[in-house]
């Protein structure tokens, strides 16, 4: 875990591997809960921001550049999107994302972590937005391994992971096992998205990760897109599918009506990020 200090003025940093990426601002909550140090921030650039551990999970200014391409290849792209699932998303941006789908008639979001969504609704209001109040969300505290573990076989047409880096809460969101357990809850056609790491910052751990999903499902592909404030701000995301690479496919109509409002996804810039992989990435995936 990354050392925040108590109360603090001026630069808010997060530290990996002799790097350290910040923001300045002032921090204006940090306690532990259950299951982790939860600190809220006010930046000067992004506006408020989240960190868990001491590590960037999201600010105002810049949750886009990440929610948006974590929900949108998925939910544009699947046949049928009448249930979905989060794993993870506390701070509410995964779920406001997935509901400007009307054609969502459930959508059930597993946080283990109910402190995060409490200081979220209070200092990130704007990222679950009115995605708190609609119905069609059920919110369940708890863990979402075992959710997965116990849920019946396809039972999904999309599942999401949205979990902070792999290790304490969201350590075990990011094996075979688990993996394993979202292919089963998946209905035919459905597809699995998950974040998977910077390709720089995490280059072992993201390369780890889309190969254990493709050893798990027929079809999977990390698209690349960047998040400035995370390490390096180079990220990406993977998605996977049993019968097709569908994530890759958008539906025209539905994608038209989503990108009006977005800054960051389109259809063009998705065919351009699933291109972007570099040729490390790709010589280590295929050997």
């Amino acid at each position: 875990m990354n050392p925040i200090p108590a109360n603090s003025t001026g630069w808010i940093d997060e530290y990996h591997q002799g790097v350290r990426y910040g923001l300045e601002g002032e921090i204006l909550i940090n306690e532990k809960s259950k299951f982790q140090q939860i600190t809220l921030i006010q930046s000067k650039r992004y506006g408020k921001g989240l960190l868990l551990n001491g590590c960037w999970m999201t600010a105002e200014g810049q949750e886009k550049h990440y929610h948006e391409c974590l929900v949108h290849p998925a939910l544009c792209s699947a046949k049928c999107i009448d249930r979905v699932l989060i794993i993870g998303g506390g701070d509410g941006g995964t779920a406001r994302e997935c509901l400007r789908h009307k054609e969502i008639a459930k959508l059930d979001m597993v946080e283990i972590d109910g402190k995060v969504i409490e200081l979220s609704k209070k200092y990130l209001p704007s990222l679950g937005g009115k995605a708190w109040q609609d119905p069609r969300l059920n919110v369940n505290i708890q863990d979402g391994i075992s959710w997965v573990a116990n849920s019946p076989n396809a039972s999904y047409d999309i599942v999401i992971v949205d979990g902070s880096d792999p290790a304490g809460p969201a350590k075990g969101l990011f094996n075979k096992a688990f993996f394993k357990d979202c292919r089963r809850i998946l209905r035919p056609n459905g597809i699995f998205a998950t974040q998977s790491e910077s390709p720089e910052a995490f280059r072992e751990v993201h390369i780890d990760i889309v190969k254990t999903i493709r050893e798990v499902f027929d079809f999977a592909d990390p698209l690349y897109g960047w998040v400035p404030m995370y390490p390096s701000g180079w990220w990406s995301w993977t998605f996977a599918c049993i019968d097709g690479p569908h994530y890759k496919k958008p539906i025209l109509k539905r994608a038209e009506h989503i990108s009006k409002e977005c800054e960051i996804w389109s259809r063009r810039w998705q065919k351009g990020a699933f291109e972007a992989i570099p040729l490390f990435i790709e010589r280590e995936l295929n050997k």
